[in-house]
């Protein structure tokens, strides 16, 4: 095959070549900050070492640790090779010209923080770029590598972060803002854009003060955020303590020595108390409060937001250690009024399914984007039920969790589920719903989908959009049922609360510290 190389970039680390795609430059393993190997381990992201020579940006680089099964079960794709020197990036253009000044879509990928890669097949960034469009996507440090706390780590940087791969995605946009321009990228007109764990990251990044001075980014678009509660800092140590365990050191007198000679392959070793693995957590210095809390006192960035869920958004609720089958009983006295919100439905179970998608996923964009226009902001609603016509039998539930993400980066065709079954008729609404996402890119507010207008959320309007075939806007959709995840929202956080994890009285655990984790895949 005749490869064609790219003219050659030079941003502020070292001049870079890439690869001509099509019409499109792509520059795959870019790296973004110095490996966060060794004395780096657990801490905050520094920049990228500047390299000699012209660095050959073929090939993807390096995803960070995770359960490969579990990346692939979860529809991403393989994130193929894995190490602790994770931290690259890829970005894909049509144009080289320092003056082109094209918006540029900055996507966060999901996977609960514990899988995901900025190199899967659903993030191909061809097609967006091909609409004049600067695609960057990367990788940021998963897991207990990503988001830790342990008393030696405390006693190392007191008051310091304990959510690494939060700056690591600062750290990314912060090489954008400084580079993106030699990519024919208009640094002042970034859009983050993320899906689930990558929805929660944009959140964070509205609310970090670590950002709030730095004017990363003009907007952004959170898909499938949901509405648990980041762990607390207290929470998060006694996690790391728990870790230390399982790895055989003392649980309170392990050294940051002890824990940074660790090999990077115990952190895709979870504990089987899946609930308590890691997650952002609030009370560091890069997330001092939960999110829910900054928009409730109106805080966040006052900047476009467009926010959305899917219609079976509840398939993944199970990764929480949310039981849909028995969640009404857990609810005890609430149980009756939750069944009167969906009469409807006899079986519980069903209710249960439903109450989770809409208690958990549905409520979070209209309880955001309530507390966003009441802080003045432009904020858009949608609610994703659109399925590829031979698909819809086999997704007879909804769209599943992360079953949007395809249509929204115009790479449905691509890969599956719906690759083998697309139809001219998907690709029509694909196309008319990236149409309206590119505008927002450019201007920060949504155009129309397939000639509807896509009217925002205010104090006073309770509106969205249906991404349906037939897409069209509504006013208080499912009002009664989300006004009930409201009200119920303090009672339903106590129940998704985890139990701390369990600790030995013991301090010593080399004995048994095998038997308390599980292999989530190989890498």
């Amino acid at each position: 095959m005749n490869v064609i190389k790219t003219p050659e970039v030079a941003t502020k680390e070292g001049k870079v070549q890439g690869l001509v795609e099509g019409k499109i430059s792509v520059f795959r393993g870019i790296p973004y900050a110095m490996p966060p190997t060794g004395a780096l381990r657990w801490k905050a992201p520094e920049r990228a070492t500047p390299w000699p020579g012209v660095r050959e940006a073929f090939n993807f680089g390096f995803s960070a640790y995770q359960s490969r099964q579990a990346c692939i079960e979860a529809g991403g794709g393989d994130p193929g090779e894995m190490h602790e020197d994770c931290l690259f990036l890829n970005v894909w253009t049509p144009k080289l010209d320092a003056g082109a000044k094209l918006p540029v879509v900055f996507w966060i990928h999901g996977g609960a923080f514990v899988i995901g890669s900025g190199r899967l097949p659903p993030y191909e960034g061809i097609h967006l770029a091909s609409r004049d469009v600067v695609l960057v996507t990367f990788n940021y440090r998963l897991g207990h590598l990503g988001f830790f706390m342990h008393p030696a780590l405390e006693k190392e940087n007191p008051g310091g972060p304990a959510n690494f791969g939060l700056l690591d995605q600062v750290l990314a946009l912060e090489w954008v803002r400084d580079n993106i321009a030699r990519f024919g990228g208009d640094p002042g007109n970034v859009t983050v854009m993320g899906q689930s764990a990558g929805a929660k990251s944009v959140l964070s990044l509205f609310t970090s003060p670590q950002v709030r001075e730095k004017n990363l980014f003009r907007r952004g678009v959170a898909m499938s955020a949901y509405v648990l509660q980041e762990k607390p800092l207290a929470d998060a140590r006694l996690a790391g303590m728990a870790f230390a365990w399982r790895n055989g050191l003392d649980r309170l007198l392990a050294t940051m020595k002890d824990l940074r000679e660790l090999g990077p392959e115990k952190f895709w070793m979870l504990p089987a108390d899946t609930a308590n693995a890691p997650s952002p957590i609030y009370g560091d210095s890069v997330l001092p409060e939960p999110i829910r809390e900054t928009f409730a006192r109106g805080e966040q960035l006052s900047l476009p937001l467009i926010l959305g869920s899917t219609s079976d958004d509840s398939s993944v609720v199970s990764s929480f250690g949310i039981d849909p089958a028995t969640i009404l009983e857990r609810l005890g006295a609430f149980a009756e009024s939750i069944r009167q919100l969906y009469p409807d439905v006899d079986d519980d179970r069903e209710i249960g399914r439903r109450m989770c998608r809409d208690f958990v996923f549905t409520v979070m964009p209209r309880l955001l984007a309530t507390r966003h226009a009441e802080r003045g902001a432009a904020v858009w609603r949608y609610y994703f039920e659109y399925r590829a016509k031979m698909l819809a039998p086999r997704q007879r539930l909804g769209v599943p969790h992360g079953g949007e993400v395809p249509y929204f980066l115009e790479t449905a065709a691509d890969v599956p589920p719906t690759g083998a079954l697309f139809t001219e008729e998907d690709g029509t609404f694909m196309r008319h719903l990236v149409d309206s996402l590119v505008q927002f890119a450019r201007t920060g507010a949504p155009g129309p989908v397939a000639q509807v207008s896509w009217e925002g959320h205010t104090e006073t309007q309770d509106r969205l959009l249906r991404l349906d075939g037939s897409p069209q806007g509504v006013t208080d959709f499912e009002r009664d049922i989300l006004q009930a995840a409201e009200n119920l929202m303090p009672f339903l956080d106590s129940l998704a609360k985890p139990p701390p994890p369990k600790l030995p009285r013991a301090t010593s655990a080399a004995a048994t510290a095998s038997s308390n984790t599980r292999q989530e895949g190989r890498p």
